[in-house]
């Protein structure tokens, strides 16, 4: 069990913002997400068999010294390779970097893919996309960047397979100035990539199984394994391939979005309550995936009472999270455990992780 215990004025974890769990880690000179419009301008994108070997020399000997700075947590190598744009933001950086090193301890890093991004001609910051193909034009992969400003990058997605989480790395590497061969760090992404001792293979025929069961209500369980399978298999949410979007289409017909039932009203009682015969409701806001202690949790948002007596609000979030698994039973038996995070007037109070079998 896991508690976390908050003042009212305080705010999410920025780990737990955002949607499906995202437990993006991002530290960047500019917000990197999915884009939608793109500009007009030449952009290219040069996959690592199709790059000239003196460019792929020098994009890995100045990202392996960060990576293994992960792994050492000798952050100052990090701070020292930081693009100076960006230079302001280094506390974020160094957070997460600390937090990333259970994820690189004891492994090394190597490179799974590597890219080289040409946008010295736009003419201002723009919404991006490149198409990476490979030699023989049987695969392309699409890298979607958001606000990205002119100039050459280096992209470099990595495995550190040797390690209990198997950690990904993703970097963003900036030329500057951006017709030189020295590169700066840009954008830090790292992410698990095996949860509970299972890759996002085994996540996705556990999403595949469960899917193919016919259940009523339909399986939660199901879509979001293939959540899970997602999360584990890239460290960045900005990169398609053909194989997510196989991943993509099946979950679509998986069934119901559990998101389009929200809000979900649970109905409930504390021990307390119960022993009086009294109970009451809670209203969930968000559920989504949750990695905060490296194992495949649930996080559910709700509206609480504003309880800040620390006994009372654990019997409260318990209540909610026993009152969901009485509602879908089938997540129980397919993650590890779940997160309740309380809310008052949009300010979280509590939060505290329990494992399924200690939910009643």
């Amino acid at each position: 069990m896991k508690l976390q215990f908050a003042p009212s004025e305080s705010r999410f974890h920025p780990r737990r913002a955002t949607p499906c769990g995202s437990l993006r880690i991002l530290a960047a000179f500019a917000t990197l997400l999915v884009a939608g419009n793109v500009p007009a301008f030449a952009v290219s994108c040069t996959t690592q068999a199709t790059m000239q070997p003196a460019d792929r020399d020098s994009v890995v000997a100045a990202a392996a010294p960060m990576a293994a700075s992960l792994a050492s947590q000798d952050l100052g190598v990090l701070q020292s390779s930081l693009l100076p744009s960006i230079s302001g933001e280094w506390d974020g950086i160094r957070s997460v970097a600390q937090g990333a090193g259970p994820l690189f301890k004891g492994g090394a890093v190597h490179w799974r893919n590597i890219y080289l991004l040409d946008a010295t001609e736009l003419k201002a910051p723009a919404d991006t996309e490149f198409f990476c193909t490979n030699a023989d034009n049987t695969l392309t992969v699409t890298v979607n960047l958001r606000s990205l400003p002119p100039g050459r990058y280096g992209l470099l997605i990595g495995d550190s397979s040797s390690t209990p989480l198997a950690g990904q790395l993703g970097l963003i590497l900036a030329a500057d100035p951006a017709t030189s061969s020295q590169w700066k760090l840009g954008g830090l992404f790292v992410r698990e990539g095996a949860l509970d001792g299972h890759d996002p293979v085994a996540f996705w025929s556990q999403a595949r199984s469960l899917a193919t069961k016919k259940s009523s209500p339909p399986s939660w369980a199901a879509w979001y394994s293939y959540d899970v399978a997602r999360w584990l298999e890239l460290p960045v949410d900005f990169i398609s391939t053909p194989n997510l979007e196989k991943l993509n289409k099946e979950q679509s017909l998986a069934g119901t979005n559990p998101a389009d039932s929200l809000p979900l009203t649970i109905a409930g009682s504390t021990q307390a309550e119960s022993a009086s015969g009294a109970g009451k409701s809670w209203k969930i806001t968000n559920i989504r995936l949750d990695t905060t202690l490296h194992v495949a949790d649930l996080g559910i948002t709700y509206e609480g009472a504003g309880l800040t007596e620390p006994v009372a609000a654990k019997a409260e979030a318990v209540a909610v999270m026993s009152g969901l698994l009485k509602l879908h039973p089938d997540l129980r038996e397919n993650f590890h455990g779940l997160w309740a995070y309380a809310q008052k007037d949009g300010k979280q109070t509590y939060a505290i992780e329990v494992a399924m079998h200690d939910i009643p």
